[in-house]
C-alpha cells in the first residue's frame, strides 16, 4: 500500500478513536441530565410552549437542525411541534419574543459565545427554560465535551437529536391538551417544572446511553470505509487546486448538514485554506422561487446549472440514497462533467444501486438520527483530510 495512504490510514484512526475517547463517556455522564431535560421540555410543549433556537457561528446549522427535527418528524407519527430558528434575530428581539412556558436553547461551539449568553441572561426574564449548548446557565447548561470544533458539533448534533426522541416518548405518555387527570401520578414530569425519579426517566437515560454506543459501532464502518474516503479526498482535491468548487446539497436535516459541510470547507475552524464551497441548500428565496415556478424536484438540478462547471464537485447528502431531487442533480452533476461525490445511509438505495455517484460511502443503518450523525463525522473527517492535504 502507498506509504501516504498508511500515513493518512493511522491519522483517521486516531481520529476516531478520539471521538470513542469523548463521546460515548460524555452521554453516559449526561444520561440523567439529558432525561431530565427532555421531561422539562415535555411539559412546556404539553402546555402550549414553543421551542426557540439560536446559534452564533458555526453553529447556526444546528439551530435549523434543531428547528427541523421538532416541526418535522423524520418518524412518522411522531408530532409535530413549534419551533423556530431565530439565529438571525438580535440580542434584544429574542427575549421580547420568549414567553413563560417557551424553551430557548442558545448554541455555540466550544468556547460560549458571549452573544449567546448574554441573549440566554436576557430571556430569562422571561420565565422560559433556557438552555446553553454549550455554556452555562442557571436553568440548564450541557457543557462541552471537547474543544475539537467538530467533535464538539458531533456531540451537539447527537445531544438535540436525543433531545427530539426523548421528549416525544414523554409527550406519547400524555396525549398534547388533555389532562392527566386521575392518572396524573402517572406523569410527574408534566405537573412540576423538576421531573422526579421514575421509571420512565430511567428508561430515557438509558436509551440515551445505548444510542451513543451504536454510534460508537457504527463510526467503525468509517474505518472500515477508509480507502473510500481517502480516495473521494484525493478526486476533490485534484479538482479544488485545478480551482474547481464544491456545491453542497440534501434535504431536510441533510439540507443543514450541507450548509455545515460548505462552512467546514470556506471557513475551516482551524484556520487552513479556504476552499470554494457553497450549500445549494441555503439559497431560501432560489430554492422556493425553483420549488414554485417549476417543481421541488429541480430545487438542485437547477442551481447545479447555474453555479456548476466541468471540473467543480456536486456533493450530495441524503440518508435514504432515494430522494428524487438528489437523484436529478446528481444526472445533471454527472452531464456536466461535475465529479459526483454521495454521502448515503441505509443500503445506499438508488444512488448507489444506479450508480449516480463517482465516490459513494455508505452509512449502513435504517435510524436516521444515527445515520446523520455518522455522516457529520464522516464529512468533519474529509474536510480535515481536504485541509491537511491542500496545505502539504
Amino acid at each position: 500500500m502507498d506509504v501516504t495512504l498508511t500515513v493518512g490510514r493511522e491519522a483517521f484512526r486516531e481520529q476516531l478513536r478520539r471521538r470513542d475517547q469523548v463521546v460515548t463517556p460524555f452521554f453516559v455522564r449526561e444520561a440523567e441530565s439529558i432525561a431530565r431535560l427532555s421531561a422539562r421540555m415535555a411539559r412546556r410543549f404539553h402546555r402550549g410552549g414553543r421551542l426557540l433556537v439560536f446559534g452564533a457561528g458555526r453553529s447556526v446549522s444546528d439551530a435549523q437542525h434543531i428547528a427541523v427535527e421538532f416541526v418535522h418528524p423524520v418518524v412518522a407519527g411522531k408530532r409535530a411541534l413549534p419551533a423556530i430558528d431565530l439565529s438571525t434575530c438580535g440580542e434584544s428581539l429574542i427575549p421580547a419574543l420568549a414567553r413563560a412556558e417557551d424553551i430557548v436553547v442558545g448554541l455555540s461551539g466550544p468556547d460560549a459565545d458571549p452573544w449567546v449568553m448574554r441573549t440566554l441572561d436576557r430571556t430569562r426574564a422571561s420565565g422560559a427554560l433556557c438552555v446553553a449548548l454549550s455554556g452555562s446557565t442557571p436553568d440548564c447548561a450541557i457543557r462541552a465535551p471537547s474543544s475539537d470544533p467538530f467533535i464538539h458539533q458531533e456531540v451537539a448534533e447527537m445531544l438535540y437529536h436525543m433531545l427530539w426522541e426523548s421528549v416525544q416518548v414523554f409527550l406519547e405518555h400524555q396525549p398534547l391538551g388533555q389532562p392527566a387527570g386521575a392518572a396524573s401520578f402517572l406523569y410527574p414530569f408534566l405537573d412540576g417544572d423538576e421531573p422526579d425519579g421514575n421509571e420512565l426517566l430511567t428508561e430515557i437515560a438509558a436509551s440515551v446511553v445505548a444510542k451513543a454506543l451504536v454510534d460508537e459501532r457504527l463510526r467503525g464502518q468509517l474505518d472500515a470505509q477508509y480507502d473510500a474516503l481517502a480516495t473521494a479526498v484525493s478526486a476533490m482535491q485534484a479538482r479544488i487546486v485545478d480551482g474547481g468548487m464544491v456545491l453542497v446539497f440534501g434535504n431536510g436535516g441533510s439540507a443543514t448538514d450541507a450548509n455545515d459541510f460548505a462552512l467546514d470547507l470556506a471557513a475551516p475552524p482551524d484556520g487552513g485554506r479556504p476552499i470554494a464551497a457553497l450549500s445549494c441548500s441555503s439559497e431560501v428565496a432560489t430554492i422556493t422561487a425553483i420549488a414554485n415556478d417549476v417543481g421541488f424536484g429541480a430545487i438542485y438540478t437547477r442551481q447545479l446549472i447555474a453555479h456548476g462547471r466541468a471540473g467543480d464537485v456536486a456533493f450530495a447528502i441524503s440518508t435514504s440514497g432515494g430522494s428524487a431531487n438528489v437523484i436529478e442533480a446528481l444526472v445533471e452533476a454527472r452531464r456536466r462533467g461535475l465529479l459526483t461525490v454521495a454521502l448515503l445511509g441505509y443500503d445506499g438505495g438508488q444512488i448507489l444501486r444506479r450508480c449516480l455517484a463517482d465516490h459513494v460511502v455508505v452509512i449502513d443503518s435504517d435510524q436516521i438520527p444515527r445515520i446523520q450523525e455518522v455522516q457529520a463525522t464522516a464529512y468533519h473527517l474529509m474536510a480535515r483530510m481536504l485541509a491537511e492535504r491542500m496545505q502539504s
